[in-house]
């Protein structure tokens, strides 16, 4: 009688320790891109690009975003249709751009 509810707490915490493990791998993955991208100046379609005003009214600072939506692994059945049938993990990446001389 207890083998079943134990299982189910493993299962749990496997599932809590692989999101959160994915969903850190997957920031750092998408800040290094946003990094890259912004010092190469090779921005992508689905990139957003945001223009800050700043008090030197000749500069304007300009930052980019990028986006990033994961699937995860489910480990507990019938988690999933608790979430609306998918468990997703979103990241975002922001740099800012270099002005090119």
């Amino acid at each position: 009688m207890v083998l079943i509810p134990l299982l189910f707490l493993f299962l749990c915490g496997a599932q809590l320790t692989s999101t959160v493990f994915i969903r850190n791998f997957e920031l750092a993955k998408v800040q290094s891109e946003a990094s890259t991208r912004a010092i190469s100046n090779e921005m992508r379609s689905s990139d957003s690009i945001i223009e800050i005003d700043t008090q030197d009214r000749f500069e304007k600072v300009r930052l980019l975003v990028v986006k990033k939506q994961r699937d995860l692994p489910v480990i507990v059945p019938g988690l999933a249709a608790l979430f609306d049938g998918s468990l997703t993990s979103e990241v975002t990446g922001i740099s800012v751009i270099e002005a090119t001389p």
